[in-house]
């Protein structure tokens, strides 16, 4: 095929592999790089994809540079070298997808899409929940107005790892909540509050930042004073991937661990009668969802 666009895909772990796969797989696309500083995790996806020899497999970000035709470049690294990565990009002339978070750093952030702006390219983050049929569904109908008055929300992200060495919990899990939120209520916070606890990477942890948050308990309020709580903790066995709308006709349940029904409409309100409140109008709808990987649907390449 012509006219395919040119990538390079660094960092390949955990993260990245998905991202190769997918990259791999489009007809659009042609991997025409790799890279990773870990030569066993070349090894490995050589082995793994059955890679052409005319893929690039290197250790050195700089090697890139020998690419003329490179269009874009993935980034799934270390959250801590967000930055460096993506702003030499930039100056290079590629588009750039990044995995979550851009960086730790809002004055660095802004300093990227600007300089984005400025060089005419696209920078987009993986917000892949905002890609998923259930997150688009959900969307519309809360924007429709379907839950009534909107009163509150909450969710729940626990599980039993991996624990990162470079953010906490709340920089690895609550982007995804955080990001589903504003989607839906179609706003940003105001105002965050969160508190954490520390088990494992405390102070004087070798090769960690010092104070890794395990557990982290976060209050998002957004402008019209609609509140939601963020549960995140990634040493609990218990995983939950659930995060709901209260309104007051009814509650919006995004389950994630739910394959079968992982939007559901619980319709329900109160009639006051006296001095009573009486629960009416009360079902369970269970909304259909469109098959789909929202992965893919992120590396789209209409995106770049």
């Amino acid at each position: 095929m012509t006219n395919q666009i040119k990538i390079a895909v660094i960092g390949i772990g955990r993260w990245g592999v998905h991202l190769l796969r997918i990259f791999l797989a489009h007809p659009q696309v042609s991997v025409v790089a790799i890279v990773d500083p870990h030569t066993e995790r070349l090894v490995a996806a050589k082995q793994q994809f059955n890679l052409d020899e005319n893929i690039l497999l290197t250790t050195e970000w700089e090697a890139l540079q020998q690419l003329p035709e490179l269009t874009a470049v993935v980034i799934a690294t270390p959250a801590t070298t967000h930055y460096a990565l993506i702003k030499d990009a930039l100056k290079q002339g590629y588009h750039v997808l990044a995995e979550k978070p851009l960086t730790l750093d809002t004055a660095e952030c802004l300093e990227l899409c600007q300089l984005a702006e400025q060089q005419h390219l696209i920078l987009m983050v993986d917000h892949t929940y905002l890609f998923h049929p259930a997150v688009e569904q959900g969307q519309g109908v809360v924007q429709a107005g379907q839950l009534g008055d909107l009163r509150y929300g909450y969710a729940t992200r626990t599980h039993l790892g991996p624990v990162r060495q470079d953010v906490d919990a709340l920089w690895d899990l609550a982007i995804h909540d955080i990001a589903i939120f504003n989607n839906w209520l179609g706003q940003v916070p105001v105002k965050v509050q969160a508190t954490g606890t520390v088990w494992l990477q405390g102070k004087g942890s070798i090769g960690t930042v010092s104070g890794l948050a395990d557990l982290v308990w976060v209050t998002l309020t957004y402008p019209n004073n609609f509140q939601a709580y963020i549960h995140l903790c990634w040493l609990n066995p218990d995983k939950q991937r659930r995060l709901v709308v209260v309104g007051s006709l009814g509650s919006l349940i995004f389950d994630e661990m739910s394959p079968s029904s992982p939007l559901t409409l619980l319709h329900g309100e109160f009639e006051h009668q006296g001095n009573q409140f009486l629960p009416v109008n009360q079902r369970r709808e269970v909304l259909k969802i469109e098959p789909g990987e929202p992965l893919q649907r992120v590396c789209d390449p209409s995106n770049f």
